[in-house]
């Protein structure tokens, strides 16, 4: 039991400090960007009185110091300032862009999961036939061309030159509008709604990003599964099943992939951690008002507090993904108890 303290406590620490750390260099990143908050608020043509006051208000006439003390005071009560592009709290900005960001990277984690790991023990299996080096090829592509590229071409052939896909966007202009958001995952509230036409659309305007972020992701899920299943099937209780004269199918799913399912625990996480986060690209090639656009949108007005919000968002999923995953790593694998 004492033991057991010791390591919730040192995971405890861990996340404390993290979590201060990454307050401090998202503060100071919105301090050292080459961009007037000021300015920003109250434009470039405002007299000088004005922006004198404007910067008395917003507390940056204050040394470093204390509007770190300030700003840090202010994440504790949840208060993460004031958009100037949306006039809107922040919080309340990400609350109202984050799931659709989460929809999307949730349907690109699943699709990916489901190709990219029957992918990987499928290419270990295999290994050095034409079958393994086809899927390396696959995922070396998906690794290799920018993602931009990648929903442009989409765009450009699906939509433009076939005809067979929505446009960019969250959902078509007659639906907009007719749908109460409930719980802002728009696939589920038209369901709730019992909008089938709508539900259908909204399925057919997530196509297109979704696939793009899975086929990123289910090129590196399945990498990782292949290293880890051939590292699995040279361990000496495959061997011995093998001797016993059970089938192929058994000894991969029934004793080697148990194992290789511990270590990507922490692979799945971290790629859903990266969907979360580095949607911005396919977000802005589709117009998909999630948070990527959210933040891309405020970067470019030099709107720094979503900016600075938005990342401090980012580093806090990363944290707690990876403690998900260090917990269910220590859950699954008796070795690490």
């Amino acid at each position: 039991m004492t033991r057991r303290l010791k390591s919730f406590s040192a995971i405890l620490s861990s996340i404390v400090l993290t979590l201060l750390g990454l307050t401090v260099v998202t503060f100071l990143i919105g301090r050292v960007m080459p961009v007037d908050p000021v300015i920003a608020a109250v434009g470039d043509n405002a007299p000088e009185a004005v922006v004198i006051r404007v910067r008395a208000e917003m507390g940056l006439d204050q040394p470093l110091p204390v509007q770190f003390l300030h700003y840090l005071n202010q994440l504790l009560h949840g208060d993460l300032g004031m958009s100037v592009l949306t006039k809107n709290p922040v919080s309340q900005d990400i609350a109202r862009f984050f799931p659709a960001t989460f929809e999307l990277a949730t349907a690109a984690l699943i699709l990916a999961a489901i190709i990219g790991i029957p992918l990987g023990v499928w290419a270990a299996v295999r290994q050095g036939t034409l079958t393994d080096q086809a899927i390396r090829v696959v995922c070396l592509a998906g690794h290799s061309i920018p993602v931009f590229m990648l929903s442009l071409i989409s765009l450009l052939v699906f939509y433009s030159a076939l005809g067979i896909a929505p446009g960019p966007g969250r959902q078509d202009i007659i639906y907009d509008g007719m749908i109460a958001p409930v719980t802002g995952l728009l696939s589920v509230d038209t369901m709730l709604a019992g909008d089938l036409d709508a539900f259908r659309d909204a399925l057919a305007h997530m196509a297109q990003p979704v696939c793009i972020l899975a086929y990123f992701s289910m090129a590196y899920i399945a990498r990782m599964t292949r290293a880890f299943m051939i590292d699995a099937l040279k361990g000496e209780f495959v061997i011995t099943a093998r001797a016993k004269g059970l089938s192929l199918s058994r000894v991969i799913w029934g004793h080697a992939f148990p194992t290789v399912a511990v270590q990507l625990v922490t692979v799945l996480a971290l790629t859903y951690a990266g969907l979360l986060e580095g949607a911005v690209v396919t977000e802005t090639v589709f117009s998909w008002p999630g948070i990527g656009q959210y933040l891309t949108a405020s970067l470019m007005n030099g709107d720094m507090n979503p900016v600075i919000g938005t990342t401090l968002l980012i580093g806090i999923i990363y944290v707690g993904l990876n403690l998900v995953a260090d917990l269910l790593y220590r859950l699954l694998d008796p070795r690490v108890r």
